[in-house]
């Protein structure tokens, strides 16, 4: 998707008028990804992608992005208006400014003697793929921010598993975690597998707001996510956590009720999905009786295998639910069964039974 800017306008003597450069935003999807999160955007709401490109939010500084995922500029390697003579732009420092978006996990091109593990367009010099390592060391210092999206491009994700061939990681551990941009900015990580829309828009548009003066810097937390989004569990969020107060667990999938017993892993992930829903506020995992896996977290997919088991720590805590859950729920009966009752004073008759003192 590349937006165009409109022509130079004409100023108060007949002089075209200054016209302010766009900012690009260079999606590169050249890692090991599945392209999932390149199609979660196109869901997103709130904002859409298509009110951030065309400038339909107010403030927004003038875009320009450059997509593989539905960019009409994929000719050959020669020319201007190719695709990728966008991203060898940014590598001459003719794009200021610009911010990089890295979907996929990058690998580690250094621990074999030949080949590439993953590569985003040619080497002009040489004719040959260029590996995306190489472009993420030649366009990182140039640019402005630099956004991982996606668990593969944040911590490595499914890539990078205990016993994969190809090293991968996450951009901070590329990059390093204390990286920052020219700017002054932390690699800004969206994690999830894939992505929420609405999370990875919404990030975007801070960014562009920062760029233009409009925000603060954005606050992170210690895994370099946007603290607003990432700062509860998916438990604190979720429909269903009642019953685990209460100590009443789903022992089959379409129960309503809490799905830790089933190996759900909200109590301890970081992710907004189960309040804010997947599109237009529907959906999300534990919404629609699916467990959490903990896809938006360093550890992920390792530290939460196998799937659909108890969580180790759940043994312990379903155990004390369950204990004061069972007594609080007979308390809750007396309660509920004395309050689902109307007060003896509402009947008919010539006596008035509310208690009020007549005065007449």
């Amino acid at each position: 998707m590349t937006t165009t800017t409109a022509g130079p306008t004409e100023g108060a003597e007949g002089r075209p008028a200054e016209e302010t450069a766009p900012l690009h935003i260079l999606w590169m999807n050249g890692g090991l990804g599945c392209d999932g999160d390149s199609v979660a955007l196109t869901a997103a709401t709130q904002p859409s992608i298509e009110e951030i490109v065309l400038g339909a939010l107010p403030g927004l500084p003038k875009i320009q992005v450059h997509w593989p995922l539905i960019d009409f500029e994929c000719g050959p390697e020669q020319g201007a208006d190719t695709f990728i003579e966008w991203w060898h732009r940014a590598d001459r420092g003719e794009l200021e400014p610009f911010v990089l978006v890295v979907e996929g996990s990058i690998p580690n091109e250094s621990i074999k003697s030949e080949g590439y593990w993953a590569g985003f367009g040619n080497d002009p010099d040489t004719g040959q793929p260029r590996p995306t390592s190489e472009w993420l060391d030649r366009l990182s210092a140039k640019a402005t921010a630099v956004v991982a999206v996606g668990t593969c491009a944040t911590y490595g994700g499914i890539h990078a598993m205990a016993g994969n061939p190809t090293g991968a990681m996450g951009v901070p551990d590329y990059l390093g975690w204390d990286w920052k941009s020219k700017a002054g900015l932390p690699i800004v990580c969206v994690p999830g597998c894939p992505i929420h829309p609405d999370n990875l828009s919404e990030t975007l548009v801070y960014l562009l707001y920062q760029v233009a003066g409009q925000a603060p810097m954005i606050p992170l937390d210690e895994q370099l996510r946007p603290q607003w989004l990432f700062g509860a569990t998916v438990h604190e969020g979720c429909d269903r956590a009642g019953y685990y107060e209460q100590g009443d667990f789903a022992a089959e999938y379409g129960s309503p009720k809490c799905l830790v017993k089933l190996g759900c892993w909200g109590p301890v992930v970081k992710c907004n999905v189960p309040k804010r829903g997947w599109i237009n506020g529907v959906g999300g995992c534990p919404n629609v009786g699916g467990i959490c896996i903990g896809c938006t977290m360093p550890g992920f997919p390792d530290k939460f295998m196998p799937f659909m088991d108890e969580p180790p720590g759940s043994k312990v805590s379903m155990a004390a639910s369950t204990a004061y859950g069972s007594v609080i729920r007979r308390l809750r009966k007396v309660t509920a069964k004395t309050l689902d009752n109307e007060p003896s004073w509402r009947v008919k008759g010539e006596g008035l039974k509310t208690g009020y003192s007549r005065h007449w």
